[in-house]
């Protein structure tokens, strides 16, 4: 069996350029891969900062969500952020700031990043990360996905209009959401240069 790195090629994500020398041992990185996301998402989320007039925190969670997603592809992120949503469910405090369990006012960005992991997975499977204008419209794209189930969400759950979910749920993060944005435009094609190199 051969153990060499494969190629960085169209239809392939960060992740699978780590070797694997069997399908059993690619089962197990895998499955490594799905845990180590979901563990960076949690400790992500606890760089929490409050905002004020918000029940959203101003956190690193969703950005990991999204490398997750653009790393590992579409099923291995959405694996990554399942797991990351049923064991913050059952409660270990990981969610942003130490909290758990479903149904909180939040609770809706989470399920968001479940979405958002999938296409920006999918988006990078198809070279979506490969260079730095391809990176920013996958990862607007899966802002705006978190974006679009975390702000209803935020409405119906504290009974506000849509509209006020929007000034205390999505305005107050556009500038930060554009910061990280400009980080994973240079980190992914980077990753992808320095990949190309040792291949």
């Amino acid at each position: 069996m051969s153990t060499a790195v494969p190629t960085a090629t169209s239809g392939t994500v960060l992740a699978d350029l780590l070797p694997a020398a069997s399908v059993s041992r690619a089962r197990v990185r895998d499955a490594a891969l799905v845990g180590g996301g979901a563990v960076a998402t949690g400790l992500a989320a606890q760089i929490a900062v409050p905002v004020p007039g918000s029940p959203v925190p101003v956190t690193a969670q969703t950005f990991a969500a999204l490398l997750v997603g653009a790393s590992l592809g579409a099923r291995r992120g959405l694996l990554s952020l399942a797991l990351y949503a049923l064991v913050g469910m059952a409660g270990v405090p990981w969610f942003a700031g130490g909290a758990s369990g479903a149904g909180g006012a939040t609770f809706g960005y989470v399920l968001g990043m479940l979405l958002a992991a999938t296409a920006v997975g999918a988006l990078a499977r198809r070279g979506g990360d490969r260079g730095v204008l391809r990176t920013a419209v996958t990862m607007a794209a899966g802002n705006a996905l978190i974006y679009g189930i975390g702000v209803p969400y935020l409405a119906l759950s504290t009974g506000i209009s849509l509209g006020q979910a929007v000034a205390v749920g999505m305005v107050p993060f556009l500038v930060g959401d554009a910061l990280k944005i400009a980080l994973a435009m240079g980190a992914l094609p980077t990753a992808w240069k320095l990949a190309g190199r040792r291949g």
